[in-house]
């Protein structure tokens, strides 16, 4: 059995990576996870473009800092806080989106030989999803993957290929020095003071505006555009998960206090 990759080179949410073999796991099922550690206490998920359109009518769509920055949906505006999801990972209302990163979990495609670029099909040994259950569906059949092994890999596979146009949308963005550092400031009714929010990136509509038509065109042939426009329309968001936070009792500790009648 190949070892575990080290914690510190996991993605997000994943505590170790075994490869899926039928000699460890011929006789294991699998069920959906029951919950999902940490999940419902992180408030930014990656996203990949191919989400752009559903996400954006539920959360900010926004960009990472650093020097590879990539989308994240805010499903919260604090950290520690998800304003959509409990701590177990359910969603706290019907009908929410999930971003395709959480429904990936506990799986994977993953390398696990050092010398080769083939990718494997791997998940998360410490997660609930994998076992010796009565209920579930059997990960193999006569010594081959299951059905729904191969539904699970199809996902992955369509999961990898998202995230490289994904990284094709975030190169084009940078080639076109399109984003700038962010910011957002929320004033509810009776409060004195706004909510400032930062530490995220976003398109310059300025920057936008002033590009030659010839690179307006191009953008709209490669479906960048779209893109462009679903995540500066998701903005509006901010106001949404804010108001959802406030109801919640998870808005930030120093929250400003009403402002009275006569200030």
């Amino acid at each position: 059995m190949a070892k575990s990759a080290s914690k510190s080179n996991l993605p997000l949410f994943y505590n170790a990576v075994e490869p899926l073999n039928v000699r460890d796991h011929g006789d294991k099922k699998v069920r959906e996870a029951l919950r999902m550690n940490n999940v419902g206490k992180t408030h930014a998920i990656p996203l990949t473009v191919d989400e752009f359109g559903l996400a954006q009518r539920h959360f900010p769509i926004v960009f990472s800092v650093g020097d590879n920055p990539v989308p994240i949906a805010l499903m919260g505006l604090n950290d520690g806080v998800n304003a959509f999801l409990f701590e177990d990972g359910r969603a706290r209302e019907p009908n929410i989106y999930t971003p395709a990163y959480i429904r990936r979990y506990p799986f994977l495609l993953a390398k696990v030989k050092p010398d080769s670029d083939d990718l494997s099909l791997c998940f998360d040994p410490t997660s609930d999803a994998i076992g010796d259950f009565d209920d579930g569906r059997p990960l193999f059949v006569d010594g081959k993957p299951s059905e729904a092994v191969e539904t699970i890999l199809e996902f992955c596979e369509q999961f990898e290929a998202a995230g490289q146009r994904t990284g094709a949308f975030m190169e084009d963005l940078k080639a076109a020095d399109l984003l700038m550092d962010g910011e957002v400031s929320i004033q509810p009714e009776g409060f004195a003071q706004p909510f400032i929010y930062r530490g995220f990136r976003m398109i310059d509509e300025d920057k936008l505006r002033g590009l030659r038509g010839d690179e307006l065109r191009k953008m709209n042939q490669n479906g960048m555009l779209p893109l462009i426009y679903a995540h500066l329309f998701s903005l509006s968001q901010m106001r949404d998960v804010f108001s959802r936070q406030l109801a919640q009792g998870t808005a930030p500790v120093q929250v400003p206090q009403p402002a009275t009648a006569d200030a």
